[in-house]
Order: C-alpha cells, then sequence, then structure tokens
C-alpha cells in the first residue's frame, strides 16, 4: 500500500524526520531530505571528488571512474530502486552522494596507509571520516560547522555497513563516530532506514559492475576471461549471440547494462518479498528488525561474490594496480609522519589546529588534512616537502 505523498508505510517520511542537531526553519520548497542533498552537492568535499581515484590514480587515464562518477552512478542506481520500493528518493540519493566523502587520495591503499600511520591515535576509516567533513570540517554556514544534515542522513551515511553496535559487530565503534553519538544519539545498535540499506547495496552494484569496464579497458584481463564468471559470463555470452559482430567496446557496454538491470531486479524483488514477510509499519519498524530488509537473492549473492573473487585476483591484485598501490602507501605514509613530527610544515589555517610534534592533537588535524587531499594534491605535495629542488 502507497501513501497518497507516494512513500510506502515503510519509508522514511519527510515530514517525521527527527531533526538537525542544530534546529533550522524549514524551507518553502524544498523537503529536509532535499536541503540535505543540495548542501553536499554544494559541500568541498564533493567536489574534491573528481580528482579521487577510484582503483587508477588519476593520471592513468582520463575514461576511468573516480570517485565522483562513482559516486553519481550510486545515486542513479539509489534512485531507480527507490522509486521502485515507494522510498524517499531524496533520502537514498543523499545517502549515495555521501557515501565517499570521507575518502582519502588513491582509494583503499591510501586508506590502509593512513589507518596504520594513525594507528597509536585510534586508527582511521572512511566512515568515519564522513562523519567528520558532515558534523564539523565543512566550515560553510555562519551558524554551525559541518552541513548540519537531518537526523536521517547521519544515521544511514554513518551506518552503510549496517549496525556498530550489538551482535554481528567485531569492532569498535570508530572515535568520531561514538563521539557525534554521545551528543545526538543516532541508533547504533539498529539497522538503517531502507532508503540506507538501498544505497549501500546501490554502492555494491555500481562498484563490482563498473570495475568491469575499467579493468577491461586497462588490458587488466580480456572478455574471454569472464567466460566461467557466474552471471557475467552468460551475459557477455547472450551480447554475443545477438550481436555477433558488435566491436568490443560496444560488446562491453550492452553486457555491463544488462548485468546492473538484472541486479537492480534481483534486488527490488527480493526486497519486495522481505518487506512483505515482515510488514513493517514504519521506518522505525525497519530499524528495530533484526535483519536488513534490503536485500539480494540468495543466488545474486553468489554471482556477486564470484564477480568480487574474480575482481580480487584479477584486477585489485595485478601488478600495475599494485604498483601504483605501493607508491600510494609511500606517499601518505611520508607526508603523515612528516606532518607529525613537523606540525609547522602544515599550511596556517591547519597548523593553528594542531598541537605539538607526535601529539593526538597533530596525528588527527594531519590526517583531516591528508585525507581531503586529491590524488593530484597528494602527489603534488609529497614533490614540493621531499624533492631537494622543488618550489615550496
Amino acid at each position: 500500500m502507497v501513501r497518497p505523498d507516494g512513500l510506502a508505510p515503510y519509508a522514511s517520511k519527510p515530514g517525521e524526520s527527527r531533526g538537525r542537531l542544530y534546529p533550522e526553519a524549514e524551507h518553502p520548497m524544498r523537503s529536509p531530505f532535499q536541503r540535505d542533498r543540495d548542501r553536499i552537492i554544494h559541500s568541498t568535499a564533493f567536489r574534491r571528488l573528481t580528482h579521487k581515484t577510484q582503483v587508477f590514480v588519476y593520471h592513468e587515464g582520463d575514461h576511468y571512474r573516480t570517485r565522483l562518477t562513482h559516486t553519481l552512478e550510486v545515486a542513479q542506481i539509489a534512485r531507480t530502486i527507490g522509486r521502485a520500493l515507494g522510498l524517499d528518493e531524496d533520502l537514498a540519493e543523499t545517502l549515495a552522494l555521501a557515501h565517499d566523502l570521507g575518502h582519502t587520495p588513491f582509494g583503499h591503499a591510501g586508506e590502509e596507509a593512513l589507518d596504520a600511520a594513525m594507528a597509536r591515535f585510534g586508527g582511521f576509516s572512511h566512515n568515519d571520516q564522513t562523519l567528520r567533513i558532515l558534523t564539523r570540517l565543512e566550515r560553510r554556514y555562519a551558524e554551525f560547522d559541518g552541513l548540519n544534515l537531518t537526523w536521517e542522513s547521519l544515521e544511514g551515511t554513518v551506518k552503510h555497513n549496517g549496525p556498530l553496535r550489538g551482535a554481528g559487530t567485531d569492532r569498535p565503534v570508530p572515535p568520531s563516530i561514538a563521539e557525534y553519538d554521545g551528543r545526538h544519539p543516532l541508533a547504533l545498535d539498529m539497522f538503517p532506514s531502507t532508503e540506507a540499506q538501498v544505497a549501500a547495496l546501490a554502492d555494491d552494484i555500481a562498484y563490482n559492475n563498473h570495475d568491469i569496464d575499467d579493468g577491461l579497458r586497462a588490458g587488466l584481463f580480456a572478455v574471454a576471461d569472464l567466460a566461467d564468471v557466474p552471471l557475467v559470463g552468460p551475459v557477455f555470452h547472450e551480447v554475443e549471440l545477438r550481436f555477433p559482430a558488435l566491436e568490443e567496446p560496444r560488446l562491453i557496454h550492452e553486457a555491463i547494462r544488462r548485468l546492473i538491470d538484472r541486479m537492480v531486479g534481483d534486488l527490488i524483488q527480493e526486497t519486495r518479498r522481505r518487506l512483505a514477510q515482515r510488514s513493517p509499519k514504519s521506518a522505525d519498524e525497519v530499524r528495530a528488525l533484526d535483519v536488513p530488509v534490503a536485500g539480494f537473492s540468495d543466488e545474486m549473492k553468489r554471482n556477486n561474490h564470484a564477480l568480487k573473487d574474480f575482481l580480487f585476483e584479477r584486477m585489485y591484485r595485478h601488478y600495475r594496480v599494485n604498483r601504483m598501490s605501493s607508491k600510494a602507501h609511500r606517499v601518505v605514509h611520508d607526508l603523515f609522519a612528516l606532518y607529525l613530527a613537523e606540525p609547522q610544515c602544515l599550511p596556517s589555517e591547519w597548523r593553528s589546529l594542531a598541537a605539538g610534534p607526535d601529539e593526538p592533537r597533530t596525528a588527527r588535524v594531519a590526517a583531516d588534512y591528508l585525507a581531503g587531499m586529491t590524488d593530484r594534491f597528494a602527489l603534488d605535495e609529497h614533490h614540493r616537502l621531499f624533492d631537494t629542488y622543488a618550489r615550496a
């Protein structure tokens, strides 16, 4: 059953939002979730995604995906699923647009390096960093730091991968999330809204399928290598049979669009089945369930895992990717070590926030500064600071 506003009973209702940490008057033309989306799009962190890596460093080529193009693809998939399920599309889009804001330069390699460097100071995770950006580091508004997003947007962002406390969680809550939760509780022991669950799975769909595209474009593997990958191989074969003379770039595009469509269709069908089985009457009832309501069928889960295994072996461990990752580790490690030991090398506005050498406060400032860098800026900064003949 769908309400007159077009939303299903289990959807997040903008008029029932739990509000913002700093109360604001509602906008006459935009819902609270629309305003959240717009604030993210206009943020500095969002613009920086243009030159942040997915797998390939920015100078490897103009056509590989960046964090920004990936984010936009996730948002498109999340809106499609949200509309089909009667969810609030604006919230689903907001969560998709926010989910990668905290990523370091150089993708997962950069995050691993910064996490290792920050081990003595509580570690580093891009999810924790995203919340720091949304609640502290964006300094644009006169009345508050951060973007002052709604509770629903922050809750869905921090629980991108599910509950952070309770059964099934094996890691402590990241420090910034724990600190914010103390002031503005985000129900960390519960599942997030259906919109958040959908955005997380849209991320998975976009990431895996578009890594096939980028891996083929880079020559890390060939179409023939995909033949034995469940779902993927049969879909490529299906396209080849229907269009026998199709040139490879069109073949790849036709196959990937079909793969995305089938994964999205499976997700919608399985999520509808789970919702019918549990019959949640509100977004809060979705949160209170002991299992997520959004998900793939068992068969599609197996297909997705098989694809992840293939990409891990043939793409993420390829020697060319390993070389880029090695360079990323060195750049991030060197920059963090220098800023921690010599905080006077930080730009003035960042230096004013730091303490002395090797102190936790300095480490946190160095991590914030480093995490905000694009690939290009990090490489240039490393050149400036470590090349004796480079201009400072």
